[in-house]
């Protein structure tokens, strides 16, 4: 497949020298130490314009690059119940203690945006549509993983359903513990992208969740959203709690 000439173009202004004074090995060496401290640690190590800007070209070509070299019928390895990590750890900004309590029977999912059928959704509604099961892998950006068996709607299913535009460029997710986050449309239509309702053939438990997340084993964790209580398609680029400071958008795993 050739590659898009945009892409080359880019790269090629990307690998010019972009900090006045600076020889294209030290950019080169500075860039790639800011940038491994920075996805690492998640903060900001310098207070250099032409570092942030730079670095931040490099994330948006990086965005651009996975996503040409994305495939949505490949699917991510699956594995036996009897490797599944127990327990499977807890993963957030904050404390396990700290995860937000949902009320089930009060609980509607908001879908907006680029739809054709934008009424809420109850968890029931949810339940009774047509489920399936994955064993795998959750991969965090902090260096560890872990694997989990996960329960739920086909994400391109429930897509179908509220006739969303599947030609829009985003689905964005807002949630209860204010965390926030955006996927591209591929990802979105893959076939093991879930709405998980459930972990371990059990509801899907507060610390995990709970009432549904976003599970895809083609990301990395922090793109995978828990405690959703809002979905919406759009072309306007969403952002996301990580990813607005500073981290990949499209976390390709």
């Amino acid at each position: 497949m050739p590659v898009d000439k945009s892409i080359l173009d880019e790269a090629r202004k990307l690998l010019a020298p972009r900090i006045q004074g600076a020889s294209r090995r030290d950019f080169l060496m500075r860039s790639l130490t800011l940038g491994g401290v920075a996805m690492l640690s998640g903060c900001n190590i310098s207070d250099d314009q032409h570092v942030d800007a730079a670095l931040a070209s490099i994330s948006r070509f990086n965005d651009r690059v996975q996503g040409w070299l994305f495939d949505p019928k490949a699917l991510a390895p699956v594995y036996d119940e009897s490797m599944i990590t127990r327990p499977f750890p807890f993963n957030a900004f904050y404390g396990e203690d700290e995860a937000p309590s949902v009320e089930q029977a009060t609980y509607r999912l908001e879908v907006t945006g680029m739809v054709a059928d934008k009424r809420s959704w109850r968890l029931e509604e949810l339940h009774a549509m047509a489920q399936t099961d994955q064993i795998t892998r959750h991969i965090c950006v902090e260096g560890w993983s872990a694997i989990g068996r996960w329960g739920g709607v086909r994400f391109s299913d429930f897509l179908q359903r509220v006739g969303a535009d599947t030609s829009a460029r985003f689905v964005g997710f807002k949630c209860a513990d204010d965390y926030y986050t955006s996927i591209d449309m591929a990802t979105a239509l893959h076939p093991q992208t879930l709405l998980a309702l459930t972990y371990d053939g059990q509801t899907l438990p507060r610390q995990y969740g709970f009432p549904m997340k976003l599970r895809m084993p083609t990301k990395l964790g922090y793109k995978n959203p828990k405690h959703i209580q809002a979905i919406f398609v759009t072309n306007t680029y969403p952002g996301g709690y990580w990813e607005d400071q500073g981290y990949n958008w499209f976390g390709g795993s």
